[in-house]
């Protein structure tokens, strides 16, 4: 619990959106030391959107550990990318990088088509990749950006989704990544917490609508996470104290989330559906 970084972080030049890995001081904790596979998730085809850095990077390089193989989609990190695929290949699983827009249906579609190119079908489905911008007023947030985060948090899931289902067999899985922010909104996070707390709703009924097919849906509600979005997105005085509004005392890395996308990406959650698991370093959901 205590053998990561701890805030006040170093000062550092901004950081574009939506961030890069070698930017950030410190640099995320992904587990490429610390994770260990132990074939939970043995010959599973999955999909992990925003998989070149952050959360997903983690996840991808946990689900190659424990024996999936992985679609990256992802924006236009391509470096980011690179480096993720090349740990999934290190595991000894293939991984397909897919870069794109997916505020675009016809991406999104194209997202599918592509992993059942691959792979012959999808067993896995992490809806993660994510934008914010952070404001002081709600005079400053455009209607492009208020699109823009609609698009890219919650409409590009649906269409993910709905592309991906005909080809998920029983006992597949789709994982989608929510926010403490659901339960407990940041104003400053107007328009991205209202997308979490949409993407809690929408999991909790698609859970339920596709129970009879036999395929499980969950979301994650991470806390403060160190990745690239964060100090690209929010003021400096904001990002050197990230992390100490919990009783943690520090944002959580990647890495340390990558345990429960497995978990309920694996057979062995087959009773686990509707359901949001927090990982918020002490600070109850409400």
């Amino acid at each position: 619990m205590t053998d990561f970084p701890k805030p006040p972080f170093e000062r550092q030049k901004p950081i574009p959106m939506p961030g890069r890995d070698a930017e950030m001081d410190p640099r995320p904790d992904y587990g490429e030391t610390r994770y260990r596979g132990s074939g939970r998730l043995a010959d599973r085809k999955a999909i992990i959107t925003g998989g070149d850095s952050g959360i997903g990077k983690a996840v991808a390089i946990a689900f190659a550990r424990e024996g999936a193989d992985v679609l990256i989609s992802y924006y236009d990190e391509h470096d980011d990318a690179r480096d993720a695929a090349r740990l999934v290949e290190e595991a000894g699983r293939k991984a397909v990088l897919v870069p794109g827009d997916i505020k675009d249906p016809a991406h999104c579609r194209a997202i599918i088509e592509k992993a059942v190119a691959a792979f012959g079908r999808v067993d896995v489905l992490v809806n993660n990749a994510a934008h914010q911008s952070t404001v002081q007023s709600i005079d400053e947030m455009s209607d492009e950006e208020w699109e823009v985060t609609f698009q890219t948090n919650i409409h590009a899931m649906f269409y993910l989704t709905k592309a991906a289902v005909p080809h998920m067999r029983p006992g597949s899985a789709i994982i989608n990544t929510s926010s403490i922010n659901a339960d407990t909104p940041s104003p400053q996070l107007l328009a991205y917490a209202t997308t979490k707390g949409a993407i809690q709703n929408f999991t909790g009924g698609l859970a339920q609508l596709l129970a009879e097919k036999e395929i499980r849906v969950n979301c994650v509600a991470p806390g403060p996470i160190w990745t690239p979005l964060i100090p690209s997105t929010m003021p400096e005085e904001k990002f050197r104290q990230f992390g100490m509004q919990v009783p943690m005392k520090r944002p959580g890395q990647p890495v340390e989330l990558a345990p429960v996308y497995v978990m309920l990406a694996s057979p062995e959650s087959s009773y686990v559906s509707g359901a949001t698991i927090a990982v918020t370093g002490g600070k109850p959901l409400i």
